[in-house]
């Protein structure tokens, strides 16, 4: 089987919005963090599946931290893309952003980082395509996501 045409960060980069709803928030008007990591697992999946062009599993999120709360009403926007790709794993960094859609007054609510595997129609990892940074930028965020993945691959030995 030939290995698979390289394909740059710019390809699976995807950006979704949705606007927070009373059944997303807690009765303080604070948006639920559970729903925030769904919509970053959505947001990773896609960036994954795109760069993969194969449906993706997720095996791990590295820690999410909420520096800013997530109102009701807030529009929230994800945007997602691969900057590491191994063998049948991808590495994704989706970075979340609440918008008043009013003011347009944003702020950035946190970045995450998770990991997804390639699945082929058996269920079996399948190789996903190498990885073109094409700026300085996207080269430094794989250099970082490099050490990020050595860093769970060493504590996964334990």
């Amino acid at each position: 089987m030939a290995e698979p045409t390289p394909k740059t960060v710019s390809a699976s980069r995807v950006t979704i919005a949705q606007l927070m709803q009373p059944e997303h928030a807690n009765n303080l008007g604070n948006v639920h963090g559970g729903w925030i990591m769904k919509l970053v697992d959505e947001a990773g999946a896609l960036a994954a599946m795109r760069h993969a062009q194969h449906r993706v599993v997720t095996v791990a999120i590295d820690r999410m931290v909420f520096r800013q709360p997530i109102r009701l009403g807030d529009l929230v926007i994800l945007t997602a893309e691969v900057t590491y790709a191994g063998r049948t794993s991808m590495e994704v960094e989706v970075h979340v952003v609440a918008e008043n859609p009013v003011t347009g007054q944003q702020t950035h609510t946190n970045t995450a980082y998770l990991v997804f595997v390639a699945l082929d129609e058996n269920h079996q990892p399948v190789h996903v395509p190498p990885l073109i940074a094409e700026t300085e930028e996207e080269k430094q965020r794989m250099q970082s996501a490099r050490m990020r993945q050595a860093q769970r691959l060493a504590e996964r030995k334990g």
